[in-house]
């Protein structure tokens, strides 16, 4: 049984994280705009959730300047492992099978992707993790 610390952030929580895993330690201002870019979201709203996932151990906030600036407290890939592992177990019973054919179904992957993917089966199949 894993001893990691299950990562749960909301929806905007997730935004937030992936503002912060893309672009680095940043302000509050910073983050309110880039979430504007895609929807309205109020100054207060942004600052009010970073401080809440400071709270939960999703995020670090610095205070040695005047502007805060926050970071990822979580790893992006041990997020989207644990968010994709309860999505898979609720969804589709825990079957990656189901799970892929659906997302290939529903999505046109790119010669890319697909090579990508061949790849991943072929390591798979050898027994390198």
């Amino acid at each position: 049984m894993s001893h990691k610390k299950r990562i749960q952030p909301t929806e905007s929580e997730l935004e937030i994280l992936q503002i912060l895993w893309g672009k680095g330690p940043s302000s509050v201002r910073f983050v309110n705009e880039r979430l504007n870019e895609k929807r309205e979201v109020g100054y207060t709203t942004t600052l009010k959730l970073m401080q809440i996932m400071v709270d939960k151990g999703l995020a670090r906030r610095n205070t040695d300047s005047r502007t805060h600036i926050y970071s990822a407290a979580v790893d992006e890939k041990d997020t989207q492992q644990q968010l994709l592992s309860k999505f898979m177990d609720k969804t589709f019973r825990g079957s990656a099978a189901n799970l892929v054919m659906q997302a290939l179904g529903n999505h046109k992957a790119t010669p890319d992707e697909l090579d990508e993917i061949k790849a991943l089966i072929k390591k798979l199949e050898s027994g390198q993790e």
